[in-house]
């Protein structure tokens, strides 16, 4: 029963932070690392996330269908799609080829901390900085532009940068604005988050056990609900606000965090 309220907890906060630039796994991971809660191979935090990007997935629906119906005949849809699968191509080699050292290596407590603390320094800068936005509409970056942000998003393999996070401030760095940002962060999260997923499945499905596979529904559910409600006010929300208490959160959480490794472990 533990175990089922810890892996109904940590789908919350999957779906939650998934889409906030303040690092899921970051979050799972110290969370289930206090709980006590493990996985085999930190599969659930994986496997969940299939849930966010069903919220994503529905709450994005008819857009997405109106780009793929547009396909055939519109260049700018295509030119689009072509974008987003450049973007990214560099966290799906890069993933693919390292994925073991990130698993058993990076996956690690301080090194979350840490990430969770610098990123939120890298925010605070990034939000005050004037840039010059170049670019309101996420379907219209360049080629190039797509292919630099994919790169930044490699920077969040590493537990704790966060994944839109990093696409997030590359992509403002590279000229576009807040909600232009935020937005590409989403359908860039799309492959990206499904292709971790399918090959975690695929390097682990034999491990998994039949209750392995209820906290995973379990977890997966809870994502899938609170996922919903941070999709429908992101954008509205770093439009008005920015990002300075996302980035507040990151640096408390990880204080919070490197202080609760020090006493306890």
């Amino acid at each position: 029963m533990q175990n089922i309220i810890e892996a109904f907890v940590l789908g919350i906060v999957e779906g939650l932070t998934e889409f906030l630039p303040v690092s899921s796994t970051g979050h799972l991971l110290l969370l289930g690392h206090f709980l006590g809660f493990e996985s085999n191979g930190k599969t659930f935090e994986v496997l969940i996330q299939l849930g966010a990007i069903l919220a994503i997935l529905l709450v994005y629906f008819r857009r997405l269908l109106d780009i793929a119906l547009r396909i055939p005949s519109d260049p700018s849809a295509r030119r689009f799609v072509i974008g987003v699968l450049v973007a990214f191509l560099p966290a799906a080699v890069i993933g693919a080829l390292l994925h073991g050292f990130i698993k058993g290596v990076l996956f690690n407590p301080l090194i979350v901390c840490c990430a969770l603390i610098a990123g939120g320094l890298v925010l605070l800068v990034v939000d005050e900085l004037e840039l010059q936005e170049k670019y309101t509409d996420a379907t219209t970056f360049t080629l190039p532009m797509y292919l630099k942000i994919g790169f930044f998003q490699c920077l969040a393999m590493i537990p704790g940068v966060s994944r839109s996070g990093a696409t997030i401030v590359g992509a403002m760095l590279l000229g576009a604005s807040k909600r232009a940002a935020a937005e590409f962060s989403f359908f860039l999260a799309m492959p990206t988050m499904a292709g971790a997923f399918a090959y975690d499945l695929l390097k682990s499905y034999k491990e998994l056990s039949f209750n392995d596979g209820i906290l995973i529904v379990i977890g997966f559910v809870a994502a899938f609900f609170s996922a919903l409600v941070v999709v429908r006010s992101f954008l509205d929300f770093v439009s008005r606000r920015g990002f300075a208490v996302f980035a507040w959160w990151r640096i408390i959480v990880g204080l919070v965090g490197l202080a609760g490794l020090w006493i306890v472990g």
